[in-house]
């Protein structure tokens, strides 16, 4: 079948999915170590990454189990690679490519080769796949698997060989993305959608109800063991009427995108049928879900944007055939100057993303400032205890400094921060100092104290102790408390 002129053919461009990947690729290196800085959600990455199999399996006994695959997996890069900025975030940096690529062979099947070389190239520049593109956290490989899959689907729904093989693939990679974050599986009825509305033959339904029964029944254990550790999402807000107004918008560009695409003869999948529901059905499903109990969080529906792009290129393929009978030269230059464009307005934001001050804080900055201000000798205490992952990922920043209030370490105790003394240790244990750093948050991040055991920190710093250096960087806090003059020093 022969292109249409000004097709992406015509100019000698046959295999397209190359290109967007490429391009998610520059994006993703561009600025990559963000100044060389690692926040909090981060450092948790590092940390465990850097532990031993045996602590990792005993870390998510008791928290964190839903990204114990993913940990796992940075483990091993961590052993072959060494530690670093860049094997932290290169593996999100090539997922994303991956999803790039799928969404472009996606929307060349459903739409023309416009369509998907725009919805690969939109991809990369959306602003929060530029957040999460940079992230040494799961999301960006649950966006690629849930690329894969949906191509799956599609080859499937198109027809073709081996469809065993690949119901077996699509269930397979279903069941990665389960495992690495369950709230993925809310695809499942994204795709159940798209098969409502081309209503495939009943083989199709068969590999679909078998694969995605079997992939959702691997995940299930993963999903009722980790009801058990839900007090780590307790600190998400509920849900509210102005945290809805960013999938509205979403939605209002899907839908014009939607109402765009052109629909099909035959019973094949159109563009729309695909993309609309994987955009919106995990949105409204987790909005649905925090209702029940707060879980809304973009990252965790990351992967519906594959839809929105998919979308995009929907609107910037119409704009090219809208164009193309009465100036088939401009048409070619519509997608160029439409990435351009987009380019030139969003770098204020993609500025802002690759630099520190995107992150709530910098585990990496804090820690050179406690070279700098901390001794041999003085001691340390963390408010909250949670940030002692300063030092589990910058050990050589604390060197002759002494954890008081620690009574288990994080790898012995199997958990992020370490379990601490008692409150009445820990003051016995500042009584006895005579330098003492505390490490918090920067004041406009800080949360009220409501520890006991922080309370205790707190009160013995302000009767026993005056701040002498107070030093704020980045998110994070470090201030260097000397005994008050004619003060005594327990024994």
């Amino acid at each position: 079948m022969r292109e249409a002129p000004g097709s992406i053919k015509a100019v000698r461009l046959p295999y397209l999915w190359p290109i967007p990947v490429v391009w998610t690729v520059v994006l993703g290196l561009w600025g990559l170590s963000r100044q060389n800085s690692v926040w909090r959600d981060e450092a948790a990455t590092w940390q465990v990454a850097e532990r031993s199999t045996a602590e990792i399996v005993c870390l998510l006994e008791h928290v964190d189990v839903v990204h114990g695959l993913y940990y796992l997996f940075m483990h091993g890069l961590f052993e072959c690679f060494g530690p670093g900025t860049t094997v932290l975030r290169l593996p999100s940096v090539l997922a994303t490519a991956v999803a790039a690529g799928c969404v472009t062979v996606i929307g060349r099947r459903l739409a023309g080769p416009w369509a998907g070389l725009g919805a690969g190239l939109a991809l990369g520049l959306l602003p929060a796949v530029q957040f999460y593109l940079q992230e040494g956290r799961p999301y960006a490989l649950v966006a690629a698997g849930a690329g894969v899959s949906t191509l799956l689907l599609v080859s499937l729904l198109q027809g073709g060989k081996r469809r065993n093989a690949r119901w077996a693939a699509y269930g397979g990679m279903v069941l990665l993305c389960g495992l690495l974050n369950w709230l993925s599986l809310l695809i499942l009825p994204a795709h159940l959608v798209t098969l409502l509305r081309t209503r495939p033959g009943r083989r199709v339904w068969i590999g679909w109800t078998a694969a995605s029964a079997a992939a959702t029944a691997g995940v299930l254990p993963l999903i009722l063991f980790s009801r058990g550790q839900s007090g780590q999402v307790s600190w998400i807000p509920p849900l509210t009427w102005h945290m809805m107004i960013g999938p509205a918008i979403l939605l209002a560009i899907g839908g014009l995108g939607a109402l765009l695409d052109r629909p099909r003869a035959d019973r094949r999948p159109t563009l729309a049928a695909v993309a609309l529901p994987l955009l919106a059905v995990p949105q409204l499903g987790l909005i649905g879900l925090s209702l029940v109990q707060p879980l809304f969080l973009d990252r965790y529906v990351l992967f519906s944007l594959l839809g929105l792009a998919l979308l995009i290129g929907s609107i910037l393929a119409a704009a090219v055939q809208a164009v193309r009978p009465r100036f088939p030269g401009a048409a070619r230059w519509i997608l160029p100057v439409a990435i351009a464009v987009a380019m030139v307005a969003l770098l204020p934001q993609s500025l802002a993303k690759r630099s520190p001050a995107s992150r709530v804080d910098d585990v990496l900055a804090v820690a050179e400032e406690i070279r700098r201000l901390g001794g041999p000798g003085d001691a340390v205490v963390y408010i909250p205890a949670a940030r002692r992952d300063t030092r589990m990922v910058s050990p050589g920043a604390f060197t002759g400094l002494r954890d008081i209030a620690l009574a288990e370490t994080p790898e012995a105790s199997g958990t992020l921060k370490g379990v601490e003394d008692s409150p009445e240790r820990i003051r016995a244990a500042m009584l006895s100092q005579r330098r003492i750093l505390l490490v918090t948050d920067a004041r406009k991040v800080a949360r009220p104290v409501s520890a006991e055991r922080d309370r205790v920190k707190l009160s013995v710093l302000e009767e026993h102790f005056a701040p002498v250096t107070d030093a704020q960087v980045r998110g994070r806090r470090v201030t260097v408390y000397e005994r008050r003059a004619g003060a005594v020093v327990a024994r």
